[in-house]
């Protein structure tokens, strides 16, 4: 995270506009990405700074089989391509996409017949292939990167099918320094038929060449099938309290030894390890060498995942500039959470309300409020019993971008304390190690001071910015307007207590207050 001089986390814009929730609106978005393993289409709910999956699905083609050896994309491989990009055309159209793209990488752009399969499928789909360079490749997949985490620095490597891309990703920039190297899932896993020493033997002395230690950053975030699988199967032997590959931290070491271990299982055992998908079995020694000598070479300090790469990238360099400057977890938070509440405009008001809660709030600490905000009012429709752990579960592994798994463990303790959440449910568990004990206080605080907004508000924005919440030493008073007459339900009073407790005071009181003319 980049920080401003004074060590904060540098401002974004984190408003909650209820009109720009008529984005979603928006025509859905497709991609289809030719790469040199498989042909992938992607359907996203829009082109916007925040964008969510709808559909994505990929056929195994693997363009680079043979590759190296005959200079030619294999007859088989040009066929079942062709097919795979027609009927994914089919499918982008039949969800209503208006704007699809194709790109290729490696296999199509090494290949004597790339030009003849970019040319095949133009006139059995419509779609017109842009087959990336190198250079291209490396900044999309950066791209990426940064438009799924919050202001990112560090050095960013893409493992696909056929090449390894290694760029910088500088904030909202890509950086100058790249390479692109055929270091892919399929030319490594010839070189593995060749014997392990080998194989890194060789690999070594490509990085060495061609890598400059300059690249290497504290943090590196690995892109791609192969390096998401790695992750998937590290999370499931040490049990990872949350199991989402986005955000998703170790330490150099700890991977580099995850990765030199399945390194030395047999392919039975690494078909039988938990959270290795089959189809990735195959290609995941590749992967774990790739990533054993780039983190060598590299020395970072931690491993960040990337669930984001070279698809969102090419996506997020169709944003205006002021669109790719908002912050994509408070828009995130906001596309999901406005349209499912009971009144949009609520979440700005409680946004500026809660404002004052936390005086010494950090930038960082702003935007998780402003999000546990639009979030707020995702439940209303849900039984009462189960509001608190469903949205606990379901905000836990929510597609959010621009966030740690810690931050996302803040928000859905949040929205559990907004629920009226008990702070011992045994579902919180394990996830609530992640959080410090300040971030599980003020995860509650909030929680609960969203929770008595809505029951004294009834969640009218009007009423709500009527009033005033002050925490004091030894009281928390909620100060009310006369024309908005003191609330003196119990359930009201309740809710105010909640708060109280999680601020650790025993005092809490209802006042009206005069109100300016």
């Amino acid at each position: 995270m980049v920080k401003d001089s004074a060590g904060e986390a540098a401002l974004r814009p984190l408003d909650l506009n209820p009109e720009r929730a008529g984005w979603t609106d928006r025509a859905p978005y497709a991609i289809v990405d030719i790469g040199s393993n498989s042909v992938r289409l992607v359907v996203y709910d829009q082109l916007g700074r925040a964008p969510l999956p709808r559909f994505n699905e990929k056929s195994l083609c693997r363009l680079g089989d043979g590759l190296a050896q005959t200079g030619a994309i294999a007859a088989e491989g040009f066929r079942r391509t062709v097919e795979a990009v027609r009927r994914f055309r089919a499918i982008a159209d039949a969800m209503g996409v208006t704007k699809i793209d194709a790109t290729g990488t490696e296999a199509i752009r090494r290949a004597s017949n790339g030009p003849a399969l970019a040319a095949a499928i133009a006139a059995e789909s419509g779609l017109e292939v842009r087959i990336l360079s190198g250079a291209e490749e490396a900044r999309f997949a950066t791209l990426g990167v940064i438009s799924g985490f919050f202001r990112p620095v560090g050095s960013v490597g893409d493992m696909g099918g056929g090449s390894l891309e290694v760029a910088e990703a500088l904030d909202d920039h890509v950086g100058n320094r790249w390479v692109s190297l055929p270091l892919g899932a399929l030319p490594v896993e010839a070189m593995l038929a060749d014997g392990l020493p080998e194989a890194k033997r060789r690999i070594d002395a490509m990085l060495h060449a061609n890598v400059p230690t300059a690249l290497g950053r504290p943090v590196f975030y690995p892109v791609g099938g192969g390096w998401r699988a790695l992750a998937k199967a590290h999370m499931e032997a040490v049990e990872a309290p949350v199991k989402v590959v986005h955000g998703y931290s170790l330490a150099t070491e700890e991977a580099r030894g995850f990765a030199k271990s399945l390194l030395r299982l047999t392919p039975a055992k690494l078909a039988a390890t938990p959270g290795v998908p089959e189809r990735r079995a195959r290609t995941l020694p590749a992967a774990a060498l790739v990533l054993d000598r780039v983190l060598k070479r590299l020395a970072p300090k931690h491993v960040v995942f990337s669930a984001l790469g070279l698809r969102e990238g090419f996506l997020y360099s169709q944003l205006s500039k002021l669109e790719r400057y908002l912050d994509p977890l408070v828009e995130g938070a906001r596309l999901v959470g406005l349209p499912l509440a009971r009144v949009p405009d609520f979440a700005p008001v409680l946004a500026a309300w809660t404002a004052d809660i936390f005086p010494r709030e950090t930038p960082g600490d702003t935007r998780l409020r402003v999000a546990v905000c639009a979030l707020s009012d995702i439940a209303w429709r849900d039984h009462p019993d189960l509001r608190a752990e469903e949205s606990f579960r379901r905000l836990l592994q929510f597609p959010f971008i621009g966030v740690d798994h810690a931050e996302r463990v803040f928000i859905a303790t949040a929205i559990h304390a907004r629920y009226a959440g008990r702070t011992d449910a045994p579902w919180l568990s394990p996830a609530d190690r992640l959080l410090t004990p300040a971030m599980r206080r003020r995860a509650q605080i909030l929680g609960r001071a969203i929770l008595l907004a809505y029951r004294f508000s009834g969640g009218v924005p009007a009423v709500l910015a009527s009033a005033r919440l002050r925490i004091e030493p030894h009281c928390v008073r909620l100060e009310v307007g006369a024309t908005a007459r003191a609330p003196d339900s119990e359930v009201v009073v309740d809710r105010l207590k909640l708060l109280a407790a999680a601020i650790g005071v025993r005092r809490s009181e209802i006042v009206v207050v005069e109100e300016k003319s």
